[in-house]
């Protein structure tokens, strides 16, 4: 049997707006902010503000609303980190890599040759504001 959603992790916190993050995206589906730990610059998760532990247990539509946000939110950071490409990465449960258990999509845009940051490394938070800026200025609307 999976295990129940946890209201109390740390992304949650951040959805009620207990705990500060660097805002980049936010509308009735999602919220997009900077990792904290990035590995690259630009380093952008997207969470669901529906309480979903992870891919297995979102229902289809909402999955389906998140991903597109995903994509907006990717797009915009590819642009304004002038990205040779993008990495994007999810994990389900402890064996599949997850460690906060509300489902988040990481989105890390790549620089042909630049290698990624080891994880574990706390960023300035003057930086990491800049970073979200220089996401949200590339942002247009929502497509949807």
């Amino acid at each position: 049997m999976a295990a129940a959603y946890d209201p109390e992790n740390v992304f949650a916190k951040i959805l009620r707006g207990e705990i500060p993050s660097h805002k980049v995206y936010e509308d009735e589906v999602a919220l997009a902010f900077m990792d904290i730990m990035p590995r690259a610059d630009g380093h952008v998760l997207v969470i669901p503000k529906a309480p979903a532990r992870n891919l297995l247990d979102i229902a289809p539509d909402a999955l389906c609303a998140l991903i597109a946000r995903v994509q907006h939110v990717a797009k915009a950071a590819s642009e304004a980190f002038a990205a040779d490409g993008l990495t994007l990465q999810q994990f389900n449960e402890s064996a599949g890599g997850q460690v906060v258990f509300h489902l988040h999509f990481h989105i890390l845009p790549r620089i042909e040759g630049v290698a990624l940051r080891p994880p574990g490394t706390m960023a300035d938070s003057e930086k990491l504001k800049a970073h979200a800026e220089k996401i949200k200025a590339a942002l247009g609307p929502f497509p949807g």
